[in-house]
């Protein structure tokens, strides 16, 4: 038998096509203003405010978009110094210490560990965890040791800071309240 080749019609497959094009150049087109129109929103905030204080041989830093929210009370600096005081003893005693960060919703604290040279970083509130940084770190049993005990610190450095962190909230909605 002989196969005989039928001609196609393409001009309906072509039509569809041409219509869903269309179809999604506008979509796009749409899509495009969209983002645009968003692109022109400002935002009317206040501009953040910081503050630093030194408290002993460290340095806290307190961000914030008000005044009473960059204020620092006694009893933070007085857990700042133990945390400070707690880490020397349970962690290391060759540190440096880098700031201390307060936010509205995050306390970050860093160092680095002169012995190992690596830098720690702790975070309460939005990123919680502790993290390390360094350069060709040599592991053995003294650096595991040492990331053991970074670790196991961070849950007592949490709870404290988290209580700092509840306690600055209740403060800010009193004073709402109050208004």
């Amino acid at each position: 038998m002989k196969k005989i080749n039928r001609v196609k019609d393409y001009t309906e497959y072509s039509n569809s096509r041409y219509d869903e094009m269309k179809s999604l150049l506008n979509k796009s087109r749409r899509l495009t203003e969209q983002v645009t129109a968003i692109e022109d929103i400002t935002l009317d905030r206040e501009e953040e405010k910081t503050k630093e204080y030194d408290v002993s041989s460290g340095r806290i830093i307190v961000h914030g978009y008000t005044t009473p929210d960059i204020t620092l009370t006694d009893e933070e600096k007085n857990v700042y110094q133990e945390t400070m005081d707690d880490f020397i003893e349970q962690v290391s005693d060759l540190v440096d210490y880098n700031a201390l960060n307060i936010y509205d919703n995050n306390v970050e604290w860093s160092g680095v560990l002169v012995k190992f040279d690596t830098e720690f970083f702790y975070s309460v509130g939005e990123e919680n965890g502790v993290y390390v940084t360094g350069s060709m770190i040599k592991i053995d049993a003294e650096a595991l040791e040492m990331f053991n005990k970074l670790k196991d610190y961070y849950q007592i450095f949490s709870a404290k800071w988290a209580k700092v962190l509840a306690d600055r909230k209740s403060t800010k909605k009193m004073e709402e309240e109050n208004e």
